[in-house]
C-alpha cells in the first residue's frame, strides 16, 4: 500500500477471508475472542480438551460465522502437532494464531506442589511455543509485508503487577510468555509475522468465577474505569491486533484491565 493511500474505516478492521485458530476458545476469554474474529469475517477454529465443550462452543459460535471446534490436550507436545495438522488440513495458511488456552493453580506457599509447576507451565508457556513451531510454515505462507500473519498470546495482568492470590506458577508462566512474545516478535518480524500479547485483568470466566464472587466489586472499585472487563473489550483488542489496524505493532504487551496495573501506586 502506498504511503499516500488511506484504508477505509471498515477495511481497517475487516478479517474477511482470514483463517484463525483460538486455543481454549470454547469458553471465557477464548470464546470472547473467537466471537469477535468471527464477527469481523474470519473463519475460526477453536479447541478445548473436552469434546462436549467443543461441540457446544461450535453450536453457540456458529451464529456468528464459519467455525469448527476440535478437542486437543495442548499440555502435550504430540497433541499440539496433531492440532496443527488438523488446522493445516483445512487451509495451508494460517493468518491468526491466538494462544489463549491456560491453567491456574492457587495454593499457599508452604503446600504448593511440584505438579502445579509442570501442569501450568506445560499449558501456559510450552504449548504456545510448540504451536508456533508447528504452525510456522502456515503463518509464513499467510504473511505479507503490508499484511503480516498474527500471533496473539494471552498473558495476564498478574505478570505485570503482583496479585494477592498465591498463584506462583501462573504468574511466572505469564511473565515468561510476555518475554517469549518479545523474543518471537524480534525473530519473526522479518518473516512478516507479528507477535503481540494481551494481558487481561479480571473478565467473567470459569477461571475467575470464585474471585469475582468474592471480591469482584472491590476489584472494580480500584480500577480507574470502575468496572470489570466485558466481552466486547476482549473481542475488540483481538480484532485490532489481528486486523490491518494493528499491522504495524509487534512485541507489545497490551494491558486490558481498566487501567488498574498501569496506574497502580503499589501492589
Amino acid at each position: 500500500m502506498a504511503d499516500n493511500q488511506f484504508t477505509t474505516h471498515s477495511d481497517l478492521f475487516d478479517l474477511s477471508g482470514k483463517h484463525a485458530l483460538v486455543t481454549g476458545g470454547t469458553r471465557g476469554i477464548g470464546m470472547m475472542i473467537a466471537r469477535g474474529l468471527l464477527q469481523a469475517g474470519a473463519r475460526v477454529i477453536v479447541c478445548s480438551r473436552k469434546a462436549d465443550a467443543c461441540a457446544e462452543a461450535q453450536r453457540l459460535l456458529s451464529e456468528f460465522g464459519d467455525v469448527q471446534a476440535f478437542p486437543a490436550d495442548l499440555s502435550r507436545h504430540d497433541e499440539c502437532q496433531r492440532l496443527a495438522d488438523l488446522v493445516t488440513a483445512r487451509s495451508e495458511r494460517l493468518d491468526i494464531l491466538v494462544n489463549n488456552a491456560g491453567a491456574m493453580w492457587r495454593e499457599p506457599l508452604e503446600t504448593f506442589p511440584a505438579e502445579a509447576w509442570d501442569a501450568v507451565l506445560d499449558l501456559n508457556l510450552k504449548s504456545p511455543f510448540w504451536l508456533v513451531q508447528a504452525l510456522l510454515p502456515a503463518l509464513r505462507r499467510a504473511g505479507a509485508a503490508d499484511d503480516p500473519a498474527r500471533i496473539i498470546n494471552i498473558g495476564s495482568i498478574a505478570a505485570v503487577h503482583v496479585a494477592e492470590a498465591p498463584n506462583y506458577s501462573y504468574a511466572s508462566s505469564k511473565a515468561a510468555l510476555h518475554q517469549l512474545t518479545r523474543v518471537l516478535a524480534r525473530e519473526l518480524g522479518p518473516q512478516h509475522i507479528t507477535v503481540n500479547a494481551v494481558a487481561p485483568g479480571v473478565f467473567p470466566s470459569q477461571m475467575m468465577a470464585d474471585t469475582i464472587d468474592a471480591i469482584g466489586d472491590t476489584i472494580a472499585a480500584k480500577a480507574p474505569l470502575r468496572r470489570l472487563g466485558r466481552d466486547d473489550d476482549m473481542a475488540g483488542v483481538a480484532v485490532f491486533l489481528a486486523s490491518r489496524a494493528g499491522s504495524y505493532l509487534t512485541g507489545a504487551i497490551v494491558p486490558v484491565d481498566g487501567g488498574t496495573a498501569t496506574t497502580a501506586s503499589g501492589t
